[in-house]
């Protein structure tokens, strides 16, 4: 890796994990709001014992980042090991108030910030040691299970345990903060573009492909396919659009082949010309 690009990974590990220590810090601690994970326990104990949050999940995640060394390789740990430090030490040593009085945008921007910050250390080829850590590992060994998801299911259990100690409203707070999290850090991973993919069967396959060339400026690729009824050989177009080309392809479908079989999913990754 050339040194530009481990300079950027560090930027990213620097400012995401000061993203998720100011989440803490101006918005869910001192609303009692336990954000699931290393730093929800943290925040139960420094509530229930003034113990600091910040050397709280230092001691917890020094068995994780053993762990995810060993299993994600040196480079990623000597990274995870600078972020959960950084975390820890911008956690205790920010002494900044609370930016609202309002428990739900405590709660809203509070996983604006956290989930933001998480996505950019993820980046960066790192994480935060605690859930996220533990979520990369999942998701290093079963790629189809998506990392904010994954730390939403983990977190539930330890946002019961906070609820048990801070009351039920806190606890629907730290849910929604979670649901935020998750959310934003698909979002960072898969990126802001978001993409569509349409399988169109059609006895009009080039006509529609070539107002897609034309119009959309799009590729497309025309597969070979068989009715399992007729038997009757069918053209089926694929073809990946970005959110805003959905409703004038649906247009030219219409125009063509009002009969025509369409199937429009969500893609979570494109890579290739134009995307």
């Amino acid at each position: 890796m050339h040194r530009k690009e481990v300079v950027i990974d560090y930027i990213k590990i620097v400012t995401g994990t000061l993203m998720v220590a100011l989440s803490l810090v101006c918005f869910l601690v001192p609303h009692k709001i336990a954000p699931g994970g290393v730093s929800g326990i943290g925040t139960v104990l420094f509530h229930l014992f003034e113990l600091p949050i910040g050397v709280t999940m230092l001691v917890i995640n020094i068995p994780l980042l053993i762990v995810g060394t060993k299993k994600l390789g040196t480079k990623f740990g000597l990274r995870t090991i600078v972020a959960t430090i950084l975390l820890s030490v911008f956690t205790d040593f920010l002494k900044l108030p609370s930016l609202t009085d309002s428990p739900i945008l405590a709660t809203i921007y509070g996983g604006l910030f956290m989930g933001i910050g998480l996505g950019i250390a993820l980046s960066g080829n790192a994480t935060t040691g605690g859930t996220d850590l533990f979520a990369k590992l999942i998701h290093d060994a079963f790629p189809i299970v998506g990392i904010g998801i994954m730390i939403f299911f983990i977190d539930f259990l330890i946002v019961l345990i906070a609820a048990i100690v801070f009351g039920p409203n806190e606890a629907l707070y730290a849910f929604i903060a979670i649901f935020i999290v998750a959310k934003m850090i698909d979002l960072i991973q898969e990126g802001l573009e978001a993409a569509k993919a349409f399988f169109i069967i059609t006895d009009h396959a080039e006509l529609i492909c070539e107002r897609i060339l034309k119009e959309l400026d799009r590729g497309a690729t025309i597969l070979i396919g068989k009715g399992a009824y007729t038997m009757d050989n069918k053209d089926v177009i694929l073809c990946v659009v970005n959110t805003f080309q959905v409703i004038k392809l649906k247009s030219i479908i219409a125009e063509i082949d009002s009969a025509a079989f369409v199937i429009l999913t969500d893609v979570k990754e494109v890579l290739g010309e134009g995307f």
